[in-house]
């Protein structure tokens, strides 16, 4: 942050987590627009989250010194503000300074939780301001909405508290808007291999460009092998409608994820990482699981800390908490890299089973697909049952054949016994 003539001029922050740049996403504010302390700026995207930045000075919005859609580094302009800034400014710089964290991003954590950031979006809505300035949107969810839909917030009314534009003011903007009829522009390039014509390019930057290198690497250092096992899951599913109480319906994934910790227990050379460099394998005390998490943004994966210490319903809970803060891009950075070993249920998406890709720098991932009526024999009986596969992927340079198979065979004989396995653990 710097001072000059002209007016002050904002930097983009360190966002922690050893972070250089991020991807603007868009801008929160235009020029002309007046602004006060910690009000949301930018939304930017990075090798983590989407995330909002706030400005530490008060005044009106000189310039703005990026596009939306392209990279900007840490510590290059990103806003000038011009008049003074009122002395809350000054408290930011300071604590920016000393390095409290307090003016940090936060990454949308919850401003309740102690000893967490809070985000700048969950500031209490603020009334549309007047004067005619830009109208307030609170909801990053909602913001989204707006600019996917092509709407322009200032046309929009808001019905929320002190006029906040809520979900409702935007569908009811999109239901009165006529679409026009459009005519596709003509291709201006060609592909030279195929000779088509391209219809567009999507950078890999941000949250998808760390997914792809985060695969990339994984495909080309790891030594990957993959096995697999039809289960016969009517038992676990029957165990879940009996778990069931008034206030808790507790999810498939709770229970596999406690099967799952126990198997890492029981097998350890799953739950390490390796070290190239020392060219170790570092074994770790306990478990932080990895769910694999389908959103807007790709594929993330949080992961529940400690998750070898926690009851089903704790494991339930975190897991819902997770999937739900990675799918509005509210996780934490710190959430989505301390991983020791990954969970994946790709059953959601109707398919049967995967040789999935480590999430690098794991050495295994375990995968359930859909879990659907098929016929199985028991006591020499073919009977239905409800039957599912569970594969697993690891790393060779860890374990053979033998460990891996063992692991696996544990969660697949919990997963079809699993009173038994949760009197073991």
């Amino acid at each position: 942050m710097t001072a000059t003539a002209a007016g002050q001029v904002f930097t983009l922050p360190d966002l922690g987590e050893g972070l250089v740049e991020a991807q603007l996403v868009a801008w929160l504010v235009q020029v002309g627009d007046r602004i006060a302390v910690d009000a949301p700026i930018a939304e930017v995207e990075t090798a983590k989250a989407t995330v909002e930045v706030p400005s530490p000075f008060a005044g009106v919005v000189l310039t703005l010194h990026a596009e939306p859609g392209t990279t900007v580094a840490v510590g290059a302009p990103l806003i000038t503000v011009g008049e003074a800034a009122d002395p809350a400014a000054a408290t930011y710089v300071e604590e920016e300074r000393a390095g409290s964290g307090n003016v940090l991003i936060g990454y949308g954590t919850s401003p309740e939780r102690p000893g967490r950031r809070r985000r700048a979006g969950s500031r209490p809505a603020a009334p549309t301001a007047p004067g005619g300035e830009r109208p307030r949107i609170a909801s990053p969810i909602v913001r989204r909405l707006v600019r996917d839909a092509g709407l322009d917030p200032a046309e929009l009314t808001g019905t929320g508290p002190g006029g906040v534009i809520v979900r409702a003011d935007v569908e009811r903007a999109m239901a009165q808007r006529v679409t026009p009829t459009v005519t596709p522009a003509p291709a201006t390039r060609s592909e030279r291999r195929t000779g088509l014509p391209e219809a567009r390019r999507v950078p890999l930057t941000g949250v998808r460009g760390a997914i792809a290198a985060t695969l990339a690497r994984s495909r080309s250092e790891i030594p990957e092998a993959t096995t697999w096992v039809d289960v016969d899951a009517t038992g676990l599913l029957a165990l879940r409608d009996q778990m069931r109480r008034d206030d808790w319906r507790p999810g498939v994934l709770a229970l596999l994820a406690r099967f799952v910790v126990a198997g890492l227990q029981r097998f350890p050379e799953l739950n390490a990482r390796v070290d190239t460099e020392r060219n170790e394998v570092v074994h770790y005390e306990g478990v932080n699981l990895g769910i694999a998490a389908q959103t807007p943004n790709g594929l993330l994966v949080p992961a529940i800390r400690d998750a070898h210490q926690r009851s089903i319903r704790d494991l339930d809970t975190e897991i819902r908490r997770l999937a739900t803060a990675a799918n509005d891009g509210t996780a934490t950075a710190g959430e989505l890299t301390c991983g020791s070993f990954t969970l994946n249920n790709y059953g959601r998406f109707g398919v049967d089973g995967s040789a999935a890709i480590i999430n690098h720098p794991e050495v295994a991932i375990l995968g359930i697909g859909r879990l659907i009526p098929r016929p199985w024999v028991v006591d020499g009986e073919i009977v239905a049952r409800t039957v599912g596969q569970l594969s697993l992927v690891f790393d060779h340079r860890v374990c053979d054949g033998g460990t891996a198979g063992g692991f696996l065979r544990y969660v697949a004989d919990a997963v079809e016994d699993p009173i038994a396995a949760l009197a073991d653990t």
